[in-house]
């Protein structure tokens, strides 16, 4: 596979924010992609039982409004906000919590669409050993997915964990996980908190200790 790291750890958008959720204290993971696709297109791939498993995790459910949904493996939940083709939202239910993702579909000129998704959680200890990495980094590599899945729908989808051992894939989790320690910086968290944080988050994704300096 041509994997150009640098070129894909660009193409993210990464922010972060604190807030309150239901009163309670909380945090907005945001991440921003664009794709040389057309706004339909880029919704059919990101609601489309049938195209989901070919760049993220196999579904089962009613996606639509109301509807509840399995992703195999991993999180649960209710479709709470179904606008086609630009907005949906969902809860994300697993290991006992629950927390929330709103997905945004744009045109985005030029021949491109525009994805942004934004994951928003209450504080945690879990939070405060990974910071928004641990949540960033995963969904980035769904973001990664969906690329080659537009770029070549009929190409089976790369083996995750294969990947992930890989040079590129370990290059690319580490350069994610740092990029998120920054944007955590960006949002006003003690520089070296945020950069323990990443270089734990880069740890767990890749197997190997990294350099939290």
């Amino acid at each position: 596979m041509n994997f150009n790291v640098e070129e894909n750890l660009g193409a993210v958008e990464r922010s972060v924010s604190s807030l309150e959720r239901d009163g309670q204290p909380a945090h907005a993971v945001i991440l921003a992609r664009s794709y040389a696709t057309t706004q339909a297109d880029l919704w059919d791939a990101v609601t489309n039982a049938e195209r989901i498993p070919g760049w993220f995790l196999p579904i089962t459910g009613d996606l639509e409004l109301g509807g509840r949904y399995q992703l195999e493996g991993n999180a649960g939940g209710s479709i709470t906000a179904c606008e086609p083709p630009s907005h949906y939202a969902i809860t994300w239910e697993f290991g006992g919590d629950v927390s929330w993702v709103d997905v945004r579909v744009a045109d985005d000129g030029g021949g491109q669409a525009r994805l942004t998704v934004t994951h928003t959680f209450n504080h945690s200890d879990h939070w405060e050993t990974y910071g928004p990495g641990a949540t960033g980094v995963g969904f980035e590599m769904g973001l990664l997915g969906l690329s080659m899945h537009l770029t070549d729908p009929d190409q089976p989808k790369p083996d995750p964990m294969e990947f992930a051992m890989s040079p590129d894939g370990k290059a690319l989790l580490t350069g994610s996980s740092q990029a998120w320690g920054d944007a955590d910086i960006a949002a006003g968290t003690d520089p070296a908190l945020a950069r323990t944080a990443a270089a734990r988050t880069a740890a767990f994704y890749t197997g190997e200790e990294t350099d939290a300096g």
